[in-house]
């Protein structure tokens, strides 16, 4: 059952590996001191901090957030600690609030390592304070215990390291505050908000919008086709319409339209192609007379077979 704390009011822990969660209205420094039976920090390296995050049984964040999980295990603390105490501050010349009472009150739990709440407590009351001590958590007769604490310090936060008994407070305070100022230059930035599609449209359709597009480079012209020798392009004309004009005339010195072939003496080109010259009469003999008529051979005498003696007029047949 969770026990919902209030300023002043403890618990008893039933374990000693804890997480203790932080949730507040704008990005704070979340921290923790260890102190002896007194409750005095004996130096700075009895902090955990966002330039010192890690201690012997104690872990915290590097950056300001708005949310923070801090790793508590108490058997693993040195025996000369009896006082763990959880700090928050809000960071120094970042932009944001100086003050908790500007802000959403602090939500502090204790957790199990399962997420299971064991204690809870709600920083309210808080006005012109930048540093507050939320939790302590304090070993008594061999038990460890927590107790809501919620003191507020208008000086911030190397009033509350003074407060704790820790000397140069105010130097390891402005350290700090300087590895979070880091901390968060390194940070990305969220993206703006997303215009909506016609605010986007009529913006850049407007006066203050982008000017006309740069003209596109005209194409380079390309390079006319050069017909073969003897034979002429065809025309603008013919061409928009589709058709090919005829070859000219061959050139003077050309045979069949293949360059290096010159005329020479009758049948010498035409040897050269394995041709055969034929001449005009003899072309024209066997254009009209391509099947001539076949010749009957005349049979000699004396080849005739034998054949019965000729019929006689008045014979009978």
């Amino acid at each position: 059952m969770t026990a919902e704390l209030v300023r002043g009011q403890n618990h008893t822990l039933p374990q000693t590996r804890l997480e203790i969660r932080v949730s507040a209205g704008s990005p704070v420094v979340a921290g923790a001191t260890l102190g002896d039976e007194n409750g005095v920090v004996r130096g700075p390296e009895w902090i955990a901090h966002p330039g010192s995050p890690q201690l012997p049984g104690l872990e915290v964040s590097q950056q300001a957030a708005a949310g923070h999980r801090l790793a508590v295990d108490l058997e693993a603390l040195p025996e000369t600690v009896h006082r763990v105490t959880v700090l928050l501050a809000l960071p120094v010349g970042v932009g944001g609030p100086t003050r908790f009472g500007t802000t959403a009150a602090p939500f502090v739990a204790v957790t199990g390592l399962d997420g299971t709440e064991i204690a809870t407590f709600t920083l309210t009351g808080l006005d012109t304070e930048s540093a507050v001590t939320a939790l302590e958590l304090y070993r008594r007769q061999g038990a460890w215990k927590v107790r809501a604490v919620g003191q507020g310090y208008a000086a911030g936060l190397a009033e509350m390291l003074a407060d704790q008994g820790l000397a140069g407070a105010a130097e390891l305070a402005a350290s700090i505050q300087e590895a979070v100022a880091r901390s968060l230059a390194r940070s990305v930035a969220p993206p703006p908000p997303r215009t909506p599609e016609g605010d986007r449209v009529r913006h850049a359709s407007g006066p203050s919008g982008p000017g006309p597009a740069p003209p596109r480079p005209r194409p380079r012209p390309r390079p006319r086709h050069r017909p073969p020798h003897g034979r002429r392009a065809p025309g603008r004309r013919a061409r928009a319409r589709g058709l090919r004009r005829r070859p000219g005339p061959r050139a003077p010195g050309a045979l069949g339209g293949r360059p290096g072939l010159r005329q020479g003496p009758p049948g010498a080109a035409h040897r050269a192609l394995g041709l055969r010259l034929v001449p005009a009469h003899r072309r024209e003999r066997v254009r009209l007379h391509r099947h001539p008529p076949r010749r009957r051979t005349p049979l000699r005498p004396g080849l005739l077979p034998p054949s019965s003696p000729p019929w006689s007029a008045g014979s009978p047949r």
